[in-house]
């Protein structure tokens, strides 16, 4: 990319140029999809479908809802430890943070974003776990690419997800444009399979119980990290 033109001609680059940035998580997600469509029209164009279709299925509320206990997990952060939610609530309130895996860009930005704030979560007395359904090795790859400070645990076979209703089929049309692109999704996974779950956010009390939360069809919007800190400020006042 030349210092004389600052348009990114790859995707790589894009992403490069959107994670220098210092503007709010959803802007450079939103500047990354921008560049998405003029680099990889085929792709947007696509995922475009695919959200359309999942708006549209009436679900009602999918997952739990603030004020509702969050279910408990058992799952294998990175290192092949088994990690509880009841075990990381006895230290203090947690994030929860559902992420596609460690190939997408846009859960790239989210994880760097959520790490940028660590200190704070850390000052508030809680911590942050990403839930994702790759395995251990490619989590490994999530949190040295990404300076990520806290656990990634491995949702096998995408069951926390399911639990949460969060998981869908990509459609046959990404399955193949991520196969032409590389992305082995049954190979990240060790499942055969082409579902994600659409990526969430939780912040939960000490108690267990739900009190903020975004879930978004469209996995190219995120809870910002400030919106985080301050349901945890709440948490504090209360």
């Amino acid at each position: 990319m030349s210092d004389d033109d600052p348009t990114p001609k790859t995707l790589a680059d894009a992403l490069a140029q959107v994670m220098r940035s210092g503007a709010p998580l959803n802007e450079r997600l939103a500047a990354y999809a921008a560049h998405s469509r003029r680099l990889a029209p085929r792709v947007s164009e696509a995922y475009d479908a695919l959200v359309q279709r999942l708006q549209a299925v009436e679900r009602g509320e999918i997952g739990p809802a603030v004020g509702e206990p969050m279910p408990d997990f058992i799952l294998p952060d990175q290192d092949g430890r088994l990690v509880t939610l009841d075990a990381l609530l006895q230290q203090g309130p947690v994030v929860i943070s559902i992420n596609r895996g460690h190939w997408c860009p846009y859960c790239r930005l989210d994880l760097r974003a959520l790490a940028a704030v660590h200190d704070d979560l850390e000052r508030l007395g809680a911590q942050a776990v990403s839930i994702m359904p790759d395995r251990a090795q490619f989590t490994k790859q999530s949190i040295a690419a990404n300076d990520v400070p806290f656990r990634i645990l491995t949702d096998v076979d995408l069951s926390y997800s399911l639990l949460l209703d969060l998981v869908f089929w990509i459609g046959a049309e990404l399955e193949a444009l991520y196969q032409a692109a590389g992305l082995d999704l049954a190979t990240y996974q060790g499942n055969g399979r082409s579902f994600l779950p659409m990526p969430a956010k939780f912040v939960v009390s000490q108690h267990g119980i739900v009190r903020a939360r975004q879930i978004d069809a469209d996995f190219r919007r995120r809870m910002e990290p400030q919106a985080v800190l301050a349901a945890l400020e709440a948490l504090r006042r209360d």
